[in-house]
């Protein structure tokens, strides 16, 4: 199974990048996980149509190709990343990759709430028209104390954090079996 991961962010150093690259390390035996970057995203302008752009084009391509997706989303005065926002926004403007795509959120936070506001208002973002995503119900992830929650190799400390993230993602491998059988 094929699946890209997004990291919501375009901070050179992210937690969310982090949880992504444990993630294909980890729990390497459910998936192939790729990491996207959305660094190079230009600021989404409706006036001025960038869909072509060589960095658009090659995330709608993987998305598309992809069998599912996991976006790792920080959270910022209660709500995503404006980097990600506008990478939606691009990917939701003349092109659809995210359509009828499996998705999983998860996210880390340096808060112990983890980026529970940032989850949802994410979720609202990639249900909308000309998203329609189909994200995956009551399946949330969220690492709270992220600077605390890492040893000096970049894994997850916890046990029980770990087996949770575990269960999480046997759940999405699982709900996109589903929904990419639904579409056959």
């Amino acid at each position: 199974m094929k699946i890209v991961g997004i990291v919501g962010s375009n901070a050179p150093f992210s937690h969310n990048r982090l949880l992504l690259q444990y993630i294909g390390y980890k729990f390497w035996q459910l998936f192939d996980l790729e990491i996207l970057e959305i660094t190079d995203v230009p600021l989404f302008n409706q006036s001025d149509d960038q869909t072509d752009n060589p960095v658009i084009q090659n995330l709608a391509h993987k998305i598309a190709a992809a069998d599912g997706v996991i976006i790792a989303t920080p959270e910022h005065n209660h709500t995503t990343s404006a980097a990600l926002k506008s990478t939606i926004e691009w990917l939701s403007y003349q092109i659809h990759p995210f359509d009828g795509k499996p998705v999983m959120i998860v996210g880390a936070s340096y808060y112990q709430q983890g980026s529970s506001r940032a989850q949802l208002h994410l979720r609202q973002i990639l249900d909308s028209p000309g998203v329609n995503a189909m994200v995956l119900p009551g399946n949330e992830f969220l690492l709270g104390n992220a600077k605390e929650a890492f040893d000096s190799h970049y894994h997850l400390k916890n046990e029980a954090t770990i087996n949770f993230l575990g269960t999480c993602l046997e759940n999405f491998v699982k709900y996109v079996g589903l929904v990419n059988g639904l579409k056959a």
